[in-house]
């Protein structure tokens, strides 16, 4: 047994904290008194937070390479058997190391501030990176005392349990965890500015248009990091879906609708003045929010694959939530006179009142799923009785805030700032409403008689029609050459333009997959045949499959187009996963995607000669996945935009989301 490698993690961890209250305390005195401090010793202790993170991390992989049982969290997470994917991914499987992926991805952000810090007379930059040493200082803190991921074992096992089983079976494991942190992690940059401008007694935009970029990267990666965990979920745990109003899936949806508003109401503050302790209220709700949705997910209050055994950071970090909280809203009413907006909309009917409507949807959005999310847990904890609030709460509520956001987003980008006539809308929303009531009318000419089906699909049309309409009227030239030039000129309209296409997108495929869903339950014996939505599904055989570090089951279902006698189309193969130092197997579904529908079979049951299956058809479902790659994408592309530094004339049209003007 050697103790270098986790003696460099933990030396890693305490440079890393060492970092982080120097940067504190530097900043914050650099931002009352610039000349006091130099820059150069800002750099160097951003890059001792840098240089600790990744020698931590790296330290971390090693000891997980080498199996190297003698650190705890390599005896708690990890075995020989595990293969090379998941042996490295298993360093943010478990809670010290995804407090240590979380750290390191902070450190990388706080980098990035400092190199747009020039010197130490950017007193709002130097106070930001005072907050981010704070905020660093707390995980650093946390893996060093509470969640030391190091800690040697005296007589350590000659192998491990291996990881969670379902943080073992799928690549995405390597995607969606850091995918999700970049997003989560990357709020605390606004958030250290903002703070930095209410310490200075400062309001205006610039806080706002520093901050743009980081905004961008940091929705677009967790609205990337929470289409990956909902395919996921429908690619690996086989219940038959991807979003269960489950409360981790909640504790990342929450901060991503707050963070949306935010992004929407910073445009209105650059362009015309208002909305500005607005602004400051949803950023601090937006940062404290992935708090809490670290404290839901890495504690044990709630039972989930992402929850992790009891141990102090629970505690610890609804702790930080609470002193977060109550740190900012104290600033914000300190500040009030500073960062009250002196201009108000002229009327509702101006696109600054759609995007305030917009807010407040989006702000009662998140209200809703925090109040479904936290109810049981408060109950809990005052009363000792235990509730829950189910899916049908959810979806109750969520469903007329959903298509009161698709009207607003439709509506939003065509209306006039200032002040908006029914004449100029109704010249601007005429070919998009008729081509969503003829696209509603063609689905109940095919047979959809859902309302809920055709009402999305006639508004998700509209909205669609809505962007193809601004951008013909728009371009310079109505050829490929005008468009592509009129998109790369204004990157941050469009951007947010193609953001709003796949929530249009996404909508169809969430109504239409549910609301059309074809299920059933069958059990078969073997070469046994019956009949689902338009196929004949047989029971061909059982096989087992044992491989390094598990034993594989499997079942082979034949899909034939048509009766018996039909081609065959598809060979599912449902799957069971035992793992030997796990209780109980995981079954994984067998997944038919194609562009008009996914065929979904999923083992309820498997004996040699009989098999229980659920069976599930979803029409569009695919474009679901699509629809979020088209929103990432959007939120990528505004941020290749350069940043306006004055706000545009009023007669400009376009301003948009990640725009400055």
């Amino acid at each position: 047994m050697t103790l270098a490698v986790p003696a460099a993690g933990w030396a890693g961890a305490m440079l890393g904290l060492a970092g982080s209250i120097v940067l504190a305390v530097l900043g914050l005195r650099a931002q009352r008194r610039p000349d006091s401090v130099r820059r150069r010793q800002l750099s160097a202790a951003v890059w001792c937070m840098v240089g600790g993170a990744a020698l931590a991390m790296t330290a971390l992989e090693v000891a997980l390479l080498t199996d190297d049982f003698a650190v705890s969290y390599v005896a708690e997470t990890h075995s020989r058997a595990t293969p090379l994917l998941f042996t490295i991914t298993s360093a943010w499987s478990a809670l010290d190391g995804s407090l240590l992926l979380w750290a390191l991805v902070l450190a990388g952000y706080t980098a990035v501030v400092l190199r747009g810090v020039p010197g130490t007379a950017d007193r709002l930059g130097t106070g930001a990176l005072g907050v981010l040493g704070l905020v660093g200082a707390f995980f650093f803190g946390l893996i060093t005392m509470a969640a030391n991921p190091f800690e040697i074992l005296p007589d350590p096992p000659a192998d491990g349990p291996g990881p969670n089983p379902i943080l073992a079976d799928h690549i995405m494991v390597a995607f969606h965890p850091p995918m999700l942190y970049l997003g989560f992690v990357g709020f605390t940059v606004p958030f250290a500015f903002a703070m930095s401008a209410l310490l200075l007694r400062e309001g205006g935009v610039d806080w706002l248009r520093r901050t743009r970029r980081a905004n961008l990267v940091a929705w677009s990666f967790l609205t990337g990091g929470l289409v990956l965990g909902g395919w996921w979920s429908y690619e690996v745990l086989g219940w038959g879906g991807y979003w269960a109003w489950d409360p981790v899936e909640n504790a990342a949806l929450i901060p991503w609708l707050v963070a949306t508003a935010f992004i929407h109401s910073a445009v209105v503050q650059v362009r015309r003045g208002m909305l500005q302790a607005w602004n400051f209220v949803l950023v601090l709700a937006t940062f404290a929010l992935t708090v809490l949705g670290t404290f839901l997910t890495r504690s044990s209050v709630v039972a989930s694959v992402h929850s992790f055994s009891q141990s102090p950071v629970g505690p610890a970090l609804l702790a930080f939530f609470g002193a977060v909280v109550v740190a900012g809203f104290t600033l914000i009413v300190l500040r009030a006179e500073r960062v009250a907006s002196l201009t108000r909309p002229e009327s509702v009917a101006s696109r600054e009142g759609v995007f305030l409507v917009n807010n407040l949807l989006l702000s009662v959005f998140a209200f809703v799923v925090l109040l479904g999310t936290t109810y049981p847990i408060l109950v809990e904890a005052l009363t000792g009785s235990q509730v829950s609030v189910g899916r049908p709460f959810f979806d109750r509520m969520a469903v007329p805030l959903g298509f009161a956001l698709l009207l607003a987003m439709g509506i939003g980008p065509v209306t006039p700032y200032r002040r908006a006539t029914a004449a100029v809308m109704w010249t601007r929303l005429r070919h998009p409403v008729l081509g969503g009531a003829a696209a509603g009318a063609a689905v109940v000419w095919a047979g959809v008689r859902s309302p809920g089906v055709v009402a999305v699909v006639a508004i998700a049309t509209a909205v669609a029609g809505s962007t193809v309409r601004q951008l013909l009227v728009t371009a310079p030239a109505r050829t490929p050459v005008g468009l592509v030039r009129l998109v790369r000129g204004q990157r941050g309209y469009w951007g947010g333009q193609l953001a709003h296409l796949g929530v249009a997108l996404a909508a169809v495929a969430i109504a239409v997959s549910g609301g059309l869903a074809q299920r059933a339950t069958v059990s078969l014996d073997r070469g046994q045949s019956v009949a689902f939505a338009g196929y004949t599904v047989t029971f061909e055989v059982s096989e087992e499959h044992p491989e390094a570090d598990r034993l594989v089951t499997d079942a082979h279902i034949v899909l034939r187009d048509g009766g018996p006698d039909g081609p065959v189309v598809r060979v599912a193969q449902p799957r069971l996963v035992a793992f030997p130092n796990q209780p109980t197997a995981v079954g994984n579904p067998s997944v038919w995607s194609t562009a008009g529908r996914d065929v979904y079979v999923t083992l309820g049951g498997l004996d040699p000669q009989r098999v229980t299956l659920n069976l599930y058809r979803y029409p569009l479902m695919v474009w679901l996945w699509v629809a979020g790659g088209l929103m990432m994408a959007g939120g990528l592309w505004a941020l290749t935009g350069r940043v306006r530094r004055r706000a545009a004339p009023p007669s400009e049209p376009l301003a948009e989301v990640g725009s400055d003007a």
